[in-house]
């Protein structure tokens, strides 16, 4: 007895269902959203968490931990394969034998952002020691000049110190004229991340343990960029957030963090700065979105480094290759999507799942995993031991001109 075809009708309407459970189970999971967007599929990729509003950032962990836990995280994150290395190689008993200087001493002579506090007398590897100083009374004789600002001298004579020049920007230029270079990028003599913790000292620390339900993003930029405004804006449409900053503020004023959250306040018998109640204002919230100056390849700022730190995760538009310089899982990286509206839709589904947003801070909670030793290694807090055993490799001033 053959078959009877199969109603047209039919089959149209078990399209149509399949397709309706695939779209809302993929709105309702952002582990479905996550995998679709070719990004790291979660732990927690096999729960389905029904929405429920939270606050307490805590009680999130909590029910991360009873239903996920970090056990299970290393052992996805543990093994992860890696692509090519943007990081120089340091470290090693291997690389003691090249230096020729026991001591070496590095006078600032020009700077806009190095802070204060890097200059100390420090015990490197290979037991080099290192002095770094803006005083050229405790360097009295350096073995090199370091440059961030102004361009080296234009000739150095053997006898003289060597010229090191720094640029962090995105650009990478070299003066032209300096013996070492300092950038962000593995390929230049001397690399420096950003993510040290010498570039947010004397901050308050406050890290709120109840975050926002009605406002999910914070952002703030001082420097209006066309286009960097303009996803911003767009993205704004789409979300509930705040904007402290002079770029599409939203909060009535540049003053208004303080007194939003009070507690934030760091000295009240100093005029505050915005810096000094960044980190405690930021923790406030769901989300920050950092948004760099340029698409560029390793560079990844303090604009990043800044929302991780103070509990938020960053809503992240920058360097293709981020993830190669953060903790496993811990960032959404805003150009994986297809749309801003897709986007916007993961952020709120994630604003209203505990354990999903709870994962997104395991990296914190579980140790160190995947490149982020490496990005925390090769930051600025530990650049005065680098740049002294490049110098002391040179031979300092002994170096021909």
């Amino acid at each position: 007895m053959s078959q009877k075809p199969i109603n047209t009708i039919t089959v149209a309407l078990i399209l149509g269902f399949s397709f309706f459970v695939i779209f809302f189970g993929f709105l309702q999971s952002p582990s479905l959203l996550f995998s679709r967007q070719s990004l790291n599929d979660p732990v927690n990729s096999e729960i389905k968490s029904s929405p429920e509003a939270f606050s307490d950032l805590v009680g999130a962990f909590r029910k991360w931990d009873s239903r996920v836990g970090c056990s299970r995280f290393r052992e996805r994150y543990d093994n992860q394969s890696m692509g090519p290395s943007p990081f120089q190689e340091i470290g090693g008993d291997s690389k003691c034998e090249g230096l020729k200087l026991k001591h070496v001493s590095v006078l600032v002579k020009g700077w806009t952002w190095i802070p204060d506090n890097l200059d100390d007398l420090y015990s490197c590897q290979c037991g080099l020691t290192c002095l770094w100083t803006k005083s050229p009374v405790l360097a009295d004789k350096p073995d090199a000049l370091l440059f961030e600002t102004t361009s080296p001298p234009f000739l150095r004579r053997t006898g003289e110190p060597l010229r090191v020049y720094m640029d962090l920007e995105a650009g990478r230029k070299r003066s032209g004229r300096e013996d070492l270079y300092i950038s962000y990028h593995a390929g230049d003599d001397v690399q420096s991340t950003y993510a040290g913790s010498l570039f947010h000292n004397g901050r308050n620390y406050h890290v709120s343990r109840h975050k926002n339900n009605d406002i999910l993003v914070y952002w703030s930029s001082s420097r209006c960029l066309s286009k960097r405004n303009e996803l911003a804006k767009k993205l704004f449409s789409l979300l509930p957030h705040h904007s402290f900053g002079k770029c599409l503020n939203n909060v009535g004023g540049l003053d208004m963090a303080l007194s939003l959250y009070p507690e934030c306040a760091n000295d009240a018998n100093v005029t505050p700065k915005w810096w000094d109640h960044l980190h405690c204002t930021m923790s406030h919230y769901k989300f920050v979105l950092a948004i760099e100056n340029t698409r560029t390849d390793s560079y990844v700022t303090e604009k990043l480094f800044y929302a991780l730190d103070s509990g938020a995760v960053p809503i992240y538009f920058g360097a293709p290759n981020v993830m190669d310089f953060v903790p496993p899982h811990s960032i959404i990286d805003g150009t994986k999507f297809r749309s801003l509206e897709e986007l916007a839709s993961y952020v709120k589904v994630l604003a209203n799942d505990p354990v999903a947003y709870a994962e997104y801070h395991a990296w914190r909670r579980c140790g160190v995993l995947g490149n982020y030793g490496k990005t925390r290694a090769l930051s600025l807090d530990t650049l005065p031991c680098r740049l002294c055993e490049a110098v002391s490799r040179r031979g300092g001033r002994n170096a021909r001109g």
